[in-house]
């Protein structure tokens, strides 16, 4: 292993050495002009610029067929504008809906009825913005409602349910709720269908990522 390793490392860096002499596919005598253009390219880079940009980019909200993402587009159209690029916008027709109800409720044994609205978060302004916020919601759900004993299913994934199956635990016909944690959001919805529920609520649970982790924002 250790003298594989060292060969691997050689030829390694004999490769960078004959690269800052040669570029494949330029001319010996092109090389140097393509090394300094690109020096030059560099050398105009600035860091400070990704957090400007990015506040300016995320100031609002901007999914799908917003307003402020229209601006966006606009202003990153004139970016490239200005530094030369022959640049222009395209517009396209996508199915992408949005929520006009949503409801969470428990309905036994004690009634409770979900906000389903995001917590401001002091010291965050973003975070205040009321309406214009995007609302949680699974976007290609089909409309309806679903009413059932609630299972929970840990995160959700394939070993969970195996888990439940050896309990003797059938999640058919019924809702599931599952933590946010352990795998990608879009697999939950998709392998409770599979498994035969009506309806998977997702939600982040403290352990995995809230304060029990350590100190929250802004400390």
């Amino acid at each position: 292993m250790t003298q594989k390793f060292i060969s691997f490392t050689l030829i390694f860096l004999l490769g960078l050495g004959t690269y800052a002499q040669s570029i494949t596919g330029f001319k010996s005598e092109n090389a140097a002009v393509q090394l300094e253009l690109e020096s030059q390219f560099e050398s105009r880079l600035k860091a400070e610029n990704l957090d400007v940009w990015m506040q300016r980019l995320a100031a609002e909200p901007h999914w799908v067929g917003t307003e402020y993402g229209k601006k966006n587009a606009e202003w990153m159209a004139e970016q490239f504008r200005s530094w030369g690029y022959d640049t222009k916008i395209e517009t396209y027709h996508v199915l992408f809906p949005y929520p006009k109800i949503r409801e969470l409720e428990l309905v036994s044994p004690d009634p409770y009825t979900a906000k389903l609205t995001a917590v401001p978060v002091e010291g965050d302004p973003y975070t205040a913005q009321g309406e214009a916020l995007l609302p949680s919601y699974n976007a290609f759900s089909t409309d309806g409602e679903a009413e059932a004993d609630l299972v929970f299913v840990n995160y959700g994934i394939p070993r969970d349910y195996e888990e439940l199956e050896k309990m003797g635990i059938d999640v058919k016909g019924k809702i599931v709720i599952a933590k946010y944690y352990g795998s990608w959001r879009g697999i939950k919805p998709k392998l409770a269908a599979e498994k035969g529920a009506i309806g998977c609520i997702i939600y982040s649970d403290p352990e995995d990522d809230g304060y029990v982790r350590g100190d929250v924002y802004p400390e």
